[in-house]
């Protein structure tokens, strides 16, 4: 296996323009009211796990961007439209494909996939694209 050098600056940018963007995609600016009704969410012990959730959150937007840069890396992907194109691919894959079963099953309104869909989109397409010419 070929070994390839991993720019940990660019996926630590990339992990927190996620996390940035969750913040404001899932904040009043946007999509927090109708998200909340969807989800109802309780309101005990709010701080705690808001707290919890946004460090979770990073985490994984950790690990997602360094996988994201390995398949970049295998696909070629060396301009941001190629990378944001891998990032749809991903996307369409395996968040969108997978989710909306589960959504129909639960039968979950089809707004609320789209705000939990449609962050991810976002954040991939900007994640692959950066992660593409960020070497």
């Amino acid at each position: 296996m070929h070994y390839f050098h991993v720019n940990h600056l660019a996926i630590v940018a990339s992990a927190l323009i996620q996390w940035l963007l969750g913040a404001l995609w899932f904040s009043p600016v946007l999509f927090a009211k109708p998200w909340t009704a969807m989800v109802n969410a309780p309101q005990e012990n709010k701080h705690k796990s808001m707290v919890a959730g946004m460090i979770t959150s990073f985490i994984v937007s950790l690990v997602l961007s360094f996988v994201l840069v390995h398949i970049l890396h295998w696909a070629g992907a060396l301009t941001f439209g190629r990378g944001a194109l891998v990032g749809f691919i991903l996307w369409a894959g395996f968040i969108a494909a997978p989710l909306s079963a589960g959504y129909i099953y639960e039968s979950r309104p089809f707004k609320l996939f789209a705000i939990n869909t449609g962050y991810w989109l976002v954040a991939l397409l900007i994640s692959g694209g950066l992660l593409a010419v960020w070497r």
